[in-house]
């Protein structure tokens, strides 16, 4: 690829692995120099408990524990390396060989430009708490008057749905006839990095029974970690034949004044099965006792699971599965809020921070960025999980579920943990729903 020193002077780059810093509420007399990377370095800063008191978000309103607020790092070392800390473990590099090949392949050290965000927050909270969107937007015209070009911004994971947020709001910040100039004159091309263009299944092993990501917590530990934070619903698996309407870009091009989403379904979607992927995401056993803590065994149960009565009357083991559309439209949290107490605060989230978005519900398909140059990157010929099987573990929350078995997929197969082969997929379709190539494939048509 060849690029002009011009179009090469800045680089925008969106990362889900950024740095955040911890502050603590007291005084530095009584601890000293207490302003740490949430990675938490310091001896006494370095209890688990602590460590939590500081990444943890209330549910419900997304403000920081009362004692302790954490906040995105600034620069580049925002996401070339996470310090060392003794629930971090040691100093690990994270994008630094990234930047040193930019540099290397003639870009200045001074136009890579990081954009680090707090990874915990919802879109409409980044825009809320920290006008993210609106520094932005002053990054991209800042570095276009001082270099003189336009951008090449990376996005990498979860900053691929930051990137595209942006791209929807600012539709509502710049006047429609200047939208595509603005995008034109400010970003040259758009790199995304393992974009989870339909979400990514292991939201829901993360939600459900708890993903530590190698930290020396337990899963239930990390399921309320995960649990606290709006970001993590952003990755939910979805459907591709569902859209909503986004509410304020409707009212500007229709005229219409209503607050309300719809959010709508194609005929394809009743006629594919799973929601255009290849199994169904969560299948998960209702137990058949009430626990300890006084939640009903069996919920409250959408319409979906009526047909599973039968077996419930007759005191056996009901399975209920749901496909990629029913993870995201809430069906399956709206099933198990009488008996997990995650299940209403998670329903609430869904509700609050992504179907009411007043800009984007992200849990919808992406339509091409409107950019002159996108590439897409991914890694090939590596299993990908898609679905899940969960059980009761007979333990109380948040170590109630345990995983039974995973479903994988590799080369247009599936495979379970527990037998070889499940199933040969056939059709194209489904293969391009697990590695997005149909999808990116309709953008070349656009």
């Amino acid at each position: 690829m060849k690029c002009s020193e011009e179009l090469l002077a800045q680089c925008c780059s969106f990362f889900s692995s950024s740095k955040v810093w911890a502050d603590m509420g007291v005084s530095s007399s009584e601890m000293g120099e207490i302003s740490a990377a949430t990675t938490l370095n310091y001896p006494l800063l370095s209890a688990v408990n602590c460590w939590l008191k500081c990444i943890l978000l209330d549910p419900y309103n997304q403000t920081d524990h009362p004692e302790c607020k954490s906040r995105p790092d600034s620069g580049l070392s925002a996401i070339t390396e996470l310090d060392p800390g003794y629930i971090t473990g040691p100093l690990s590099s994270v994008w630094k060989e990234w930047v040193k090949w930019c540099i290397e392949f003639g870009i200045e050290a001074n136009a890579i430009i990081a954009v680090p965000y707090d990874w915990r927050l919802s879109p409409k909270m980044l825009e809320e708490r920290d006008l993210y969107f609106h520094k932005l937007k002053l990054t991209f015209e800042t570095a276009l008057k001082l270099r003189g070009g336009p951008s090449i911004v990376f996005a990498h994971s979860l900053g691929n749905n930051v990137f595209r947020y942006f791209l929807e709001w600012l539709k509502l910040e710049i006047a429609p006839k200047h939208y595509f100039q603005w995008l034109d004159q400010h970003i040259h091309a758009y790199f995304a990095v393992g974009a989870p263009l339909l979400g990514a299944p292991d939201t829901i092993k993360a939600t459900l029974s708890g993903s530590t990501f190698g930290l020396p917590i337990s899963e239930g530990t990390a399921r309320v970690m995960c649990n606290s934070f709006g970001s993590s619903l952003w990755m939910m698996p979805f459907s591709k034949y569902c859209r909503g309407d986004d509410v304020y870009w409707k009212h500007f091009s229709k005229g219409n004044g209503g607050v309300h989403h719809s959010y709508h379904c194609s005929e394809q979607e009743p006629q594919s099965n799973y929601s255009g992927w290849p199994t169904y995401i969560a299948n998960i056993e209702v137990p058949l006792v009430h626990d300890s803590a006084g939640y009903d065994a069996y919920p409250s149960l959408s319409e979906v699971t009526h047909e599973n009565l039968t077996s419930m009357e007759c005191g056996l083991p009901t399975q209920l599965s749901f496909s990629a559309r029913e993870t995201s439209d809430g069906t399956f949290f709206k099933a198990i809020e009488d008996y997990d107490p995650d299940g209403k605060r998670l329903s609430y989230q869904l509700n609050r921070l992504y179907h009411s978005d007043p800009v984007l519900n992200p849990l919808t398909p992406w339509d091409r960025p409107p950019i002159k140059t996108v590439f897409c990157i991914y890694g090939t010929d590596l299993k990908t999980e898609v679905g899940y099987y969960f059980a009761p573990s007979g333990k109380p929350y948040p170590d109630n579920w345990i995983i039974t078995d995973v479903i994988y997929e590799i080369e247009g197969s599936l495979f379970s943990r527990l037998v070889d082969i499940v199933l040969v997929i056939m059709r194209t379709e489904v293969q391009g729903m697990i590695n997005p190539c149909c999808l990116l494939r309709s953008w070349l048509f656009k």
